[in-house]
Parts: structure tokens; C-alpha cells; sequence
């Protein structure tokens, strides 16, 4: 198989290494393709400028930004996953996330971290693409589909739109200091919450619970994983291992996250993080309970996420 470009990526869901972890001892027949892994490493580790917000284009009149950002739809989330022209989109979260618009801003971060990879170099994406379809492979064409549907949604974004680890960590945290709960959740999964004390990371996940918010449980999933695993703070809460963080995960489908097979969520896992299903149709939580979830643990990991979803997320 072909090897993909080296590059520093960033994803909001859990590092590719504790993910494939567990997809690899599921895999076998009609299992998951696990395609060649890219890098993703740890915002801190690969801060390389100054942060600064996403740019609009330098010559836009005063005039045209007023009317991009009136412009912005209503339901944020929902046109993050339904928008064909992100490039655009960003121009309108990035003036209404100026104006203060903590939602915004934190969709801005979503869109961001969804296109960092093709914008880092589009010609070199479009490359690989055209070089992973030339071997006409099967077992990389789930891959090859999700990475040719993010190129076409992220198609404006260049290396000088500055999507850089860094940039993406400036903006949440922007967002989470405007007062939005799932940016704030994020900064806890990214290693740089904005309390670093236990207290403040117990209370940031019994406000994660209390909110119900589907964006923020996923947001709270990475910190819910391994990297929870003997920590104080947490006790108690489903949290320790990545069963703990896939349970996030689903408990955010069940809570009303966009989970189906063409959502940004499978298009992420697949396209940034190489992890795809071999089932086009197949949906989040089937193909996590597919390829993750033992059969013996099942019922275990219902008992997780029921009580995540009715807000609890205690374990017994």
C-alpha cells in the first residue's frame, strides 16, 4: 500500500495510535480497512507560529465581510455537516467568531481541524489521492472516497490560511474563554485545559453531562480515554480506557451528533485518521461495535453509554 504524505495533523477525535490499537486485534473478514496511518501529534508538540485567527481575504470590503457574516446560517452545527463550500463557511464563522460569537468560533475550530490535512498542501493531497487510486486497490477505496469528498468540501484552503496545530488551539481556546462549553471540553482532550487543577476538570465534566450537548461529549472523549486511566479527577465517571472514550463517542450519537455513514465524524476517522469501514452504509456506532467492541463486552459498553446519555456517567 502506498504510503501517504508525512504530515502533522490534528483531529478532534482520539490519537490514531490508541484507536488502532483497537481496531487491530477486531480485524478480519469484513472488518475495517486500517489504511497507512499519518502522524498525528499533540497540539503542544507542534506549535511552530504565533497563533492568530483564521485569515478572511485582505481585500474584502468592509461591506462584503458585513454581508458574509449575515450570511452565516442559524444552526451552525448543521451546516458543518450539510455545507459543500467550507472555505466559505469559515470566511462567515471567522467574522461572526471576531464579533465574539463563542458558537461560531468553536465551529470555526471544527471546520479548521476537519481541512488542516488538505490544507497543509492541496496539490500534494490531490497527489496522494490520485496515486492511493492508481494501485486499484479495494482495501484502500473506502479510504480513497472519504479523502476525494474532504478534498472537494475543503477546496479553497491553502498552507497560508495558517490551519497549523497551533492556530487551531489559539481559536478554541478563544472560543472556551467566550464561554463555549465544547471548545473548553476540547482544551481538556488537547492537554491544555484552562484550569489545570482537578477540581476544575471534575467540574468541567459534570457541565459536559449536565449540558447534554452532543458536540461537547465528543469533545470530552479524548480525555475520557487512557490518558484518565488513575487520575483523581475522574473517579467514578466512565472514563480510563478507550472503551471509556468510544462510549463518549456513541453517547454523543445518541444524543443527536450527526453519526451516519457520510457524517463528518466517519469522514474524519477515515480520510485523517485512516481508520474506515469497509461497509459504505455502515454508521458510527455499527461500526464501532463492528470493529471495537468485543462481543463479550457489549453489553458493558450499552451500560456506559446509557448512562452518559441520561447524564450520570458514573460507572457501577
Amino acid at each position: 500500500m502506498p504510503q501517504t504524505r508525512h504530515r502533522h495533523l490534528l483531529i478532534l477525535l482520539a490519537p490514531a495510535a490508541l484507536l488502532a490499537a483497537v481496531w487491530a486485534y477486531r480485524m478480519g473478514g469484513g472488518k475495517p480497512v486500517v489504511a497507512s496511518w499519518p502522524s498525528i501529534a499533540p497540539v503542544a508538540a507542534v506549535v511552530t507560529s504565533e497563533p492568530r485567527l483564521p485569515r478572511l481575504p485582505p481585500q474584502t470590503p468592509a461591506e462584503a465581510r458585513a454581508q458574509v457574516a449575515a450570511g452565516l446560517p442559524v444552526n451552525r452545527r448543521a451546516a458543518f455537516e450539510g455545507e459543500t463550500d467550507l472555505y466559505r463557511y469559515a470566511q462567515q464563522l471567522a467574522e461572526a467568531a471576531r464579533g465574539g460569537d463563542a458558537e461560531a468560533g468553536w465551529m470555526l475550530s471544527r471546520v479548521y481541524d476537519y481541512c488542516a490535512a488538505y490544507a497543509q498542501n492541496p496539490a500534494g493531497y490531490a497527489a496522494d489521492n490520485t496515486t492511493l487510486a492508481s494501485h486499484a486497490n479495494p482495501a484502500v477505496a473506502a479510504m480513497i472516497d472519504a479523502r476525494q469528498h474532504l478534498q472537494a468540501r475543503c477546496n479553497g484552503f491553502v498552507a497560508s490560511d495558517g490551519l497549523t496545530a497551533a492556530n487551531i488551539l489559539s481559536q478554541r481556546t478563544q472560543a472556551a474563554q467566550a464561554g463555549n462549553l465544547a471548545a473548553e471540553a476540547a482544551l481538556l482532550s488537547l492537554g491544555q485545559p484552562l484550569v489545570a487543577s482537578a477540581a476544575y476538570k471534575r467540574d468541567l465534566v459534570q457541565r459536559v453531562l449536565a449540558s447534554r450537548d452532543p458536540e461537547a461529549y465528543l469533545a470530552l472523549s479524548g480525555a475520557m480515554g487512557v490518558s484518565a486511566r488513575g487520575d483523581e479527577a475522574y473517579r467514578g465517571y466512565v472514563a480510563g480506557d478507550q472503551f471509556a472514550q468510544l462510549a463518549w463517542q456513541l453517547a454523543a450519537c445518541r444524543l443527536g451528533l450527526a453519526c451516519g455513514a457520510e457524517s463528518n465524524l466517519m469522514t474524519s476517522y477515515c480520510a485523517n485518521g485512516g481508520i474506515c469501514s469497509a461497509n459504505a452504509a455502515q454508521d458510527f456506532p455499527d461500526f464501532v461495535y463492528d470493529a471495537a467492541v468485543p462481543r463479550q463486552s457489549a453489553d458493558k459498553m450499552d451500560e456506559m453509554i446509557n448512562t452518559l446519555v441520561n447524564g450520570t456517567g458514573v460507572t457501577s
